[in-house]
């Protein structure tokens, strides 16, 4: 049995979006497999985005950030979704992930060297949607907002492995539905 924090960052809460359908297959499915299972929905989150640095450092902490935080800390196996808006995660999910990844909860800096991980022992799954063909993302954009996502927040933390799913073409209905069954197996399995 797995603890899973599935953080679904899909900006607009309207239960149409496919981000917020992958969620809840994953959900359902790693849940009916025995894995404890807690889910954040950014999109029904009340905070604001950080300004300063000192904001970041020492300002006070927003309720539903503190309750994500225990989320994340709680958990082994995080479940990160998106979609991919102009080229990159949506800003409510950056400024999420901002207010989430502070000092002494993320990490902790030292006299010297780099930064302790306050987040080893937990490993991620990563799933991207879009509306370009996933392949011409990697091949043309480099995959550049996951690769930003893995290095400079997750593997920063100590997040590891890190695994992704990188979903193209996600008008069309046919791919949707074999989607869905790929992420309830993971979910299944809790990878």
């Amino acid at each position: 049995m797995t603890r899973i924090t599935i953080l679904d960052g899909h900006p607009d809460p309207g239960a149409e979006r496919f981000v917020h359908a992958l969620a809840q297959v994953y959900e359902q499915s790693a849940s009916a497999a025995g894995h404890e299972v807690q889910r954040i929905t950014v999109a029904e989150l009340d905070f604001p985005v950080l300004r300063s640095q000192a904001q970041w450092q020492d300002g006070p902490v927003p309720a539903d950030i503190e309750r994500a935080q225990a989320a994340i800390r709680w958990a082994e196996h995080l479940v990160i979704l998106y979609p991919l808006w102009l080229g990159d995660m949506p800003a409510l999910l950056k400024a999420f992930l901002e207010q989430v990844a502070r000092p002494s909860f993320a990490f902790r800096y030292k006299d010297h060297g780099l930064p302790e991980k306050l987040l080893r022992g937990r490993s991620a799954r990563v799933i991207v949607t879009m509306g370009m063909p996933g392949l011409f993302y990697r091949l043309v954009y480099r995959a550049h907002s996951l690769k930003s996502l893995e290095r400079n927040i997750l593997a920063f933390t100590g997040v590891s492995p890190v695994r992704h799913s990188i979903i193209g073409a996600v008008e069309n209905a046919g791919r949707r539905e074999r989607w869905l069954a790929h992420i309830r197996k993971l979910g299944q399995r809790a990878i």
